[in-house]
């Protein structure tokens, strides 16, 4: 055996896999995660502590129902006289639909498209790994503040509806967080794709947030319209915290559709990766 077969043997054999560079990238997460959760928690209580005086208050019904139909659309209100809807329509909206999803397409453009730019990236695959285990390695690192987040804050929630003498359904609860995995790890996939496609850092963080708040705003601005076959386009249309807390209805379907979109972007994002020139 040649000395150039062993050493290219020697390579494959201490490959780092996707898992090791998950590792470092998720260990990393982890002090984000934690203020994440923290604020994210913050923010719910403060929607269960103020929900006696609001979903009690005269008339919030018709209040409800005054609103514009456009606007109603854009906040996923359907009725704010309950502490289920007090949540879908206000506290998800902004927490999971837009700033969780918002967050993690931004993050993972930028962990891809800023070690590009920095240079760090010539660093890491000089390391005995593909690139195909790197991107993937930073996809799987989404996964700290997607998990930890959907399952700390449901407790927090439950717990503050208990102490106010209104508890929510856990079982919803579950199946709303369990059903925002697929949701956020589409957004994820969306980010990575373009970090790997733009590759200019902060320009390629700032696409896909853009690509978030586009999805938000055409999903919930054409509804209702004639051109509502535009909001099939977007994610949000499959992510609907109402119909989970407030009908209990579970859009498994929608879940699997983002599982395939999360995997599309993912493939298309290691194809792009792997035939470019850092």
């Amino acid at each position: 055996m040649s000395t150039e077969t062993v050493e290219r043997t020697d390579r494959r054999e201490h490959t780092g896999s996707a898992l090791d560079v998950a590792r470092f990238e998720g260990e990393r997460r982890l002090r984000v995660t934690g203020v994440i959760v923290v604020l994210v928690a913050l923010f719910g209580a403060l929607f269960v502590a103020l929900s006696p005086d609001v979903t009690t208050a005269a008339d919030i019904d018709q209040l409800t129902e005054a609103m514009p139909p456009a606007f109603r659309e854009l906040f996923g209100i359907e009725t704010l006289g309950s502490l289920e809807g007090l949540l879908a329509g206000e506290f998800y909206v902004f927490s999971w639909v837009v700033g969780l999803a918002g967050y993690l397409a931004y993050s993972a453009a930028g962990s891809v498209a800023g070690d590009l730019r920095a240079d760090r990236m010539d660093t890491l695959l000089a390391a005995p790994v593909s690139r195909t285990n790197v991107l993937l390695g930073k996809f799987l690192a989404l996964l700290v503040p997607i998990v930890v987040v959907n399952v700390a804050i449901p407790l927090v929630l439950y717990a503050g509806s208990v102490l106010i003498d209104d508890p929510l359904s856990l079982t919803d609860l579950a199946a709303l967080h369990a059903l925002a995995i697929p949701y956020l790890l589409c957004w994820a996939a969306v980010g990575l794709l373009a970090g790997v496609v733009v590759r200019r850092g902060r320009t390629a963080s700032r696409v896909a947030l853009g690509l978030v708040v586009a999805a938000w705003l055409s999903e919930s601005l054409v509804a209702s319209t004639d051109y509502d076959w535009v909001g099939t386009l977007s994610p949000m249309r499959y992510f609907d915290p109402a119909a989970v807390l407030l009908d209990g209805t579970y859009d498994l379907a929608g879940a699997a559709l983002l599982c395939g979109v999360a995997a599309a972007a993912l493939v298309a994002a290691r194809t792009a990766f792997v035939r470019s020139d850092l």
